[in-house]
């Protein structure tokens, strides 16, 4: 019977020295903090019709889509970049603006950018992320994508998220 206890304990004892060797959730890293600004927008297409509002309305969105996708997975936490008046781009404030005011949020780095409409379909667009604790720029990429319509920003946000998410694998 003391042969029995003995192996009890000492199972006991091994079990509870595995669990303690589990990452908990308080040792486990913090998700990184990031901020997502407003994009800028300009269109050169030259189309007849007026699109302001509907573009204004699409930019706006194409921001939201970026930073649900960045937090959908958990390995960001985004915080909200707030300014006195919308849009909170670099452009409208100004750089030393924006840059405080994406400090003020509390986020190590901040994703902006900003989108050109060229023709009928094709935009380019501009993504940058700046380390706000290092000062350093750590991602300027052009990107280009074809249509003006809700499922072409879907698009191009979900190409963003990707893009952002590989040059922040090192960070």
């Amino acid at each position: 019977m003391e042969r029995m206890d003995c192996a009890k304990a000492a199972l006991a004892l091994l079990f509870a020295a595995a669990l303690s060797l589990q990452p908990g959730r308080a040792t486990l890293a913090a998700p990184l903090t990031i901020t997502v600004a407003d994009f800028d927008y300009k269109d050169t297409s030259g189309e007849v019709r007026d699109q302001r509002a509907e573009h204004r309305a699409r930019i706006a969105h194409f921001a939201e889509l970026v930073r649900e996708n960045l937090s959908a997975k958990g390995d960001y936490r985004v915080l909200p970049f707030d300014c006195p008046q919308r849009p909170c781009t670099p452009i409208r404030m100004g750089s030393d603006d924006f840059i405080a005011a994406a400090r003020r949020t509390g986020a190590r780095f901040v994703v902006y950018g900003g989108i050109l409409k060229v023709s009928t379909l094709v935009q380019n667009g501009l993504v940058e992320v700046v380390d706000l604790q290092n000062e350093k720029l750590i991602l300027k990429r052009t990107v280009s994508f074809r249509g003006d319509n809700d499922e072409a920003y879907r698009r191009a946000a979900a190409f963003v998220d990707e893009t952002v998410r590989d040059a922040m694998k090192e960070k």
